[in-house]
């Protein structure tokens, strides 16, 4: 079985490529794919750029020509939901795109065609991949549920209470986990995806974000996909 590793940092990917002791870049659509072992398992690890046409793009390009078997996006969030805190992960049951919106043809916020504004992630990837953060990273709060995803980095007070407001149980806010989930869907390939929680997506979300993404992040990332591909 072959498993792709999403990153969407390139500090995180840096820290799953040093798990991998023999990955082989190749360079497809404009992107770096690392094809290689890591426990002994067949993985192709990426950096999926920022932005949900960047992520579509290669999630289509991991099922198509590297011929993955399931796909798992690691990366960072903002929190919403109340409680839902900086340090805190997210593993997602479900994806929506809060800035899609063809009313009055459609409802808001549904993929015109589809009949649906959520896709889930795979029951057994996302209950592995939740057992694997509480291996990875004991104490650390775990939530499970939806996160929004969009083409904004929200970084306001009053644009995230908006959200709140609109999706009161969306958990967390991001900028590429609904296309990738899908992608996966209209393949059929098995999706799961976890986030750290690196601000609240309020006023005060960019102060300190690349250090989180160094100092806090990228180890979770590392931790978690070791735990993941070791059990």
């Amino acid at each position: 079985m072959k498993t792709a590793i999403v990153s969407a940092m390139h500090e995180e990917l840096g820290a799953v490529l040093a798990l991998m002791p023999d990955e082989r870049r190749q360079p497809v659509a404009g992107r770096d794919f690392y094809v290689g072992h890591l426990h002994g398992r067949d993985v192709v690890a990426v950096l999926s750029r920022i932005g949900k046409v960047a992520a579509a793009t290669t999630a289509t390009v991991l099922i198509e020509r590297f011929g993955v078997d399931r796909i798992v996006f690691t990366g960072v969030a903002g929190g919403l939901r109340h409680g839902v805190e900086r340090g805190h992960v997210v593993v997602a049951d479900n994806f929506l795109q809060h800035d899609l919106d063809a009313t009055p043809i459609f409802p808001r916020y549904e993929v015109p065609l589809y009949g649906r504004s959520r896709f889930d992630t795979d029951p057994a990837l996302t209950h592995r991949l939740a057992g694997a953060v509480r291996k990875a990273l004991p104490g650390t709060t775990l939530h499970r549920g939806l996160i929004a995803s969009g083409d904004r980095f929200v970084s306001t007070t009053a644009e995230s209470r908006a959200l709140q407001l609109a999706l009161p149980d969306a958990l967390a806010v991001e900028m590429e986990g609904a296309a990738v989930a899908q992608v996966c869907h209209d393949y059929g390939v098995p999706f799961a995806a976890v986030r750290t929680i690196s601000d609240r997506a309020d006023d005060d979300a960019t102060g300190d974000f690349l250090q989180f993404i160094r100092d806090v992040a990228s180890r979770h990332t590392a931790a978690i996909v070791e735990a993941f591909l070791s059990a």
